[in-house]
Formats: structure tokens, sequence, C-alpha cells
């Protein structure tokens, strides 16, 4: 069964006031949900990123989506992610250890 992984942004933590700008992000906080429709693994993260005074800024209203994890991409191993994400559901569906009811317990 194949897993499907859906990556969100989950949170755009912000200065009210810095470098001249009015809610300036400081961090990315996103999460990403894998799942192969039995069993489902999640993971969730932060990445900070720094905006210079003098650099284009876009006010925090008209960002998008596309434009925030083009800030975090090269900082995010979302292979790696998923790969770890993939071992979870593996061990959810073949657990590597268990614990069965004691034999003399009814």
């Amino acid at each position: 069964m194949s897993i499907t992984y859906t990556w969100t942004i989950v949170g755009l933590p912000a200065y009210p006031q810095a470098e001249g700008q009015t809610d300036v992000v400081f961090q990315v906080n996103w999460q990403c949900l894998a799942s192969d429709g039995t069993y489902s693994a999640t993971s969730v993260g932060s990445v900070p990123v720094t905006y210079t005074a003098g650099s284009p800024y876009t006010p925090y209203a008209d960002l998008t989506e596309e434009q925030v994890w083009g800030w975090i991409d090269p900082d995010l191993d979302k292979p790696a992610i998923e790969v770890n994400l993939q071992d979870l559901i593996d061990k959810q569906a073949n657990p590597p250890v268990i614990t069965p009811p004691l034999p003399w317990s009814n």
C-alpha cells in the first residue's frame, strides 16, 4: 500500500515590529502527515527565518504558502523526514516488539 504525505505550514510566528517593518516572520512551523489508509504518523518542526533590512519584503497579509515553502525548502530534508515517517508506519503494521498477555492470565 502506498503512503500519502501531506505537508502543511501550521504557523508563522512574527515580531510585531522589526527592521522597520511590521509582522516580520522569524520562524516557519510545519507538519507532515503520512498515511497509508490504515496507519498514520506525523512529524512536526520549525525552521528559523531572518529578514534583513533593505531586502525585499512581503507584508504578512500578502504572503503565500508557496513563497513561505520557498524560504524553508533548502533547509528542510523532506526525503529524510518521509523515510522516517514510512519507518514509523511500517513498525505500526509490523511491530518489532509486542507485549502479549501473560500466559497464566485469562
